[in-house]
């Protein structure tokens, strides 16, 4: 048994166990095991997975993310918001501006502070992709994927499918409340046109600046929210004449809202709340 000091977070109700791995030691072999074993509500602590918190030859740190299922992810919005908060207060950096390492390369982040704590944080996500090589998607690698249409149980829907360093498949609706979220999400995500598998959204555009959302994220099912897919969402909005590019637009997930902005340099840019839920010890098994 292994004693380890955790930090429960969440970023608008997507929400990981957090481990510092400056000041502690994990195997590299128990990363999976301790991912399944942490994130299970009746056995565990109960999240949508584990998060570790890393030195980095690269940047000021480095974040890992696997999902409750034990898979490693490569990207994570609500995730990077979170490693931030933690490690500005955690004096695991000096200033409000820093970079984290992921396994989808250096994004770069600043904190916003109220009362020397950390409310908001914007995460520069770098320059999005849309072939089917980015995602990866079955088909030629060069093809893009926009508005492309798919089969589903007795209907075709449209998607759009958006690299954020991790693959989404996004399909506008009139209406997210009737989206079949509960059962196009594991169908499309272990679906043989997705090789290493996908995160599935539905987005309703309100107005060229706001956006509804729900996702169901591979690894982990239905979540709060998604960081990357809120940003896929508004790169897709513009590349499908929904939303000038440019433009901020608020994306209302399940857990809040998060403000995203492709901007004409072609970078994405996320801002959002991330919050200390709890800290304690686990013994893992």
């Amino acid at each position: 048994m292994q004693e380890i000091t955790y930090t429960k977070m969440h970023g608008l109700g997507n929400n990981y166990i957090y481990i510092n791995l400056f000041e502690q030691k994990v195997k590299e072999e128990d990363f999976s095991h301790y991912a399944r074993e942490v994130s299970d509500v009746h056995t565990g602590i109960g999240s949508d997975g584990m998060i570790l918190i890393c030195p980095s030859d690269q940047a000021e740190v480095k974040m890992r993310i696997f999902n409750k299922d034990g898979s490693e992810g490569k990207n994570c919005g609500n995730g990077l918001r979170c490693v931030a908060k933690y490690a500005y207060e955690n004096k695991l950096v000096s200033g409000t501006k820093f970079a984290i390492e992921t396994l989808a390369g250096l994004v770069q982040a600043e904190v916003h502070l109220v009362h020397d704590k950390v409310e908001t944080v914007t995460i520069d996500m770098g320059i999005p992709h849309w072939t089917k090589g980015s995602l990866p998607m079955r088909g030629e690698e060069g093809e893009e994927v926009i508005n492309e249409p798919i089969a589903f149980e007795n209907e075709v829907l449209r998607m759009t499918g958006v690299s954020m360093g991790n693959p989404h498949m996004v399909t506008f609706v009139d209406d997210i409340d009737s989206a079949p979220l509960m059962t196009a999400g594991p169908y499309f995500t272990d679906h043989e046109l997705f090789p290493e598998s996908i995160n599935v959204e539905f987005v309703e555009v309100v107005s060229s600046s706001e956006y509804h959302f729900r996702v169901w994220e591979r690894g982990s099912g239905i979540t709060q929210a998604c960081g990357t897919g809120a940003c896929a969402a508004v790169v897709a909005g513009v590349l499908n004449d929904m939303t000038p590019k440019g433009t901020k637009v608020t994306v209302h997930l399940a857990g809040g809202d998060l403000d995203i902005t492709w901007d004409k340099d072609d970078h994405v840019w996320m801002t959002g709340p991330a919050v200390t839920i709890s800290t304690g010890v686990y013994y893992a098994k």
